[in-house]
């Protein structure tokens, strides 16, 4: 079974730009300590099924998917929440 991760912040190659790939994920351990992984160790992560990861928003739950865009790249998204921004997008960067 995997491990329930919550992605808290995010890094992209141009925050500004909300077509650019996320670069990497990040959370908290239970200890307290921070973790970063690469999307593409995210990914793999969740293909293995060693980690399902979700982002918490105002109250709600959102699972992390992974996605394949019409060029055939994977990336990582939240699943369909109704709400704009998208939550994962919308995290922080990562320090």
């Amino acid at each position: 079974m995997a491990n329930q991760v919550e992605i808290r912040c995010i890094n992209k190659s141009n925050r500004y730009d909300a077509h650019e790939r996320i670069l990497r994920v990040g959370g908290v351990n239970p200890n307290g300590e921070r973790w970063q992984l690469s999307q593409q160790d995210a990914i793999a992560g969740i293909e293995r099924g060693t980690w399902s990861f979700y982002v918490s928003r105002a109250g709600n739950t959102v699972r992390v998917l992974v996605a394949v865009s019409r060029f055939g790249h994977k990336y990582l998204k939240t699943e369909a929440d109704g709400e704009q921004p998208d939550n994962l997008l919308s995290l922080p960067e990562c320090p």
